[in-house]
Order: structure tokens, then C-alpha cells, then sequence
């Protein structure tokens, strides 16, 4: 762990700590750490070990993987350069409220997807058809699809060398809408 990634581990370990509801001096508690050493980690002033990060993982009830993953969200930009390979690229790196894929090529996945948040599909190359809501929906190059969370579908590229931008609320964020709030 380099120190730019340790300062964001100790935002991601607040971050944590508070959405627990949890105070310092809970957190000293349960990992044997002191609450001036927890300061320190939170206020980006000291960088913990790696059995010391385990520690505070466990105590906040979740895993250091987590933790830096949380951390890698604290980046306010981040630069993804393009590659020339086929197949699937990410697009947003680490655990952020969106998350964006690039297909390349003439990937058929062979399955039906259904996801809990919205998606939009935009053919930036080539062309693709969708299989959603019983309607097949053929998109060439400049087109965009539309998807509610929740609906089944299905889609494959029909030509070579079609580029597919699939833009989405992440997995791991609740944005289906309730009616009763």
C-alpha cells in the first residue's frame, strides 16, 4: 500500500466507522488499537500495517479488500486509458455509484441479465440487438436503449468489431424507487 492509497484507506475507514454508527472508542474496543492511533489512521497522519488495517476491518465488520475498494472510491478522477483488445473493458474503476462496461467485438454472452438499477446501452460502433420485455430491438451506431432495473433482457452484437458502452447505477446501490416515501 503506497501512502496516497493510505490516506484514502483512512477516509474509507471513517466513512465506515460512522455509517456504523460507531465511535472511536468502539472501534479501540474491538481491534485493540488506541483511539489516538484510530485518529491518526482516519486523519490521514499515520499509515497502518497491514495486520493493523485487518484489525480495524474487523472491528467495522467487513474485510480490508472492502476497505481499499471503498478507499479506491474516494478518487475524484481517475483516468482509464483505451485498449485495443476484444472483449470487456471497465470503464470506472473501484466501487463508485455508477458503473460503466465497454463490449468489444462480437461478444454473445449466451444468458439473460436482469439487474436491479437502470441501465443505458449506447452503440458507439457496429450494431447489437436486445431482447427485452419480449421485443427484440435492433440499435445501430449512434443509438441508445433505455432499460428500468428489474428488466430481463438479452443482447448480442450482430456485426464484427461492434463497440458497446453499457452505462448503469452500480450493484451495490439501492436506486429502486419506492412509491410509499
Amino acid at each position: 500500500m503506497d501512502d496516497k492509497e493510505a490516506l484514502r484507506v483512512g477516509a474509507a475507514v471513517r466513512r465506515r466507522r460512522r455509517s456504523l454508527g460507531l465511535t472511536l472508542a468502539a472501534v479501540a474496543g474491538r481491534s485493540g488499537l488506541s483511539v489516538p492511533f484510530l485518529s491518526q489512521i482516519e486523519n490521514e497522519r499515520a499509515r497502518p500495517s497491514p495486520r493493523s488495517l485487518d484489525r480495524v476491518a474487523d472491528a467495522l465488520e467487513t474485510t480490508t479488500e472492502r476497505l481499499r475498494a471503498a478507499a479506491d472510491s474516494a478518487r475524484a478522477v481517475d483516468v482509464v486509458r483505451a485498449d485495443d483488445e476484444d472483449g470487456v473493458r471497465r470503464l470506472v474503476r473501484g466501487r463508485h455509484q455508477l458503473s460503466a462496461l465497454e463490449f468489444v467485438g462480437e461478444p454473445d454472452l449466451g444468458r439473460e441479465f436482469q439487474h436491479r438499477n437502470d441501465e443505458v446501452m449506447y452503440v458507439v460502433e457496429g450494431a447489437v440487438e436486445v431482447e427485452a420485455e419480449g421485443r427484440a430491438h435492433r440499435l445501430g451506431r449512434g443509438d441508445t436503449l433505455f432499460l428500468s432495473g428489474g428488466v430481463r433482457h438479452r443482447w448480442r452484437a450482430t456485426v464484427p468489431d461492434t463497440r458497446l458502452l453499457v452505462v448503469s447505477v452500480a450493484e451495490h446501490i439501492d436506486a429502486t424507487y419506492d412509491s410509499r416515501r
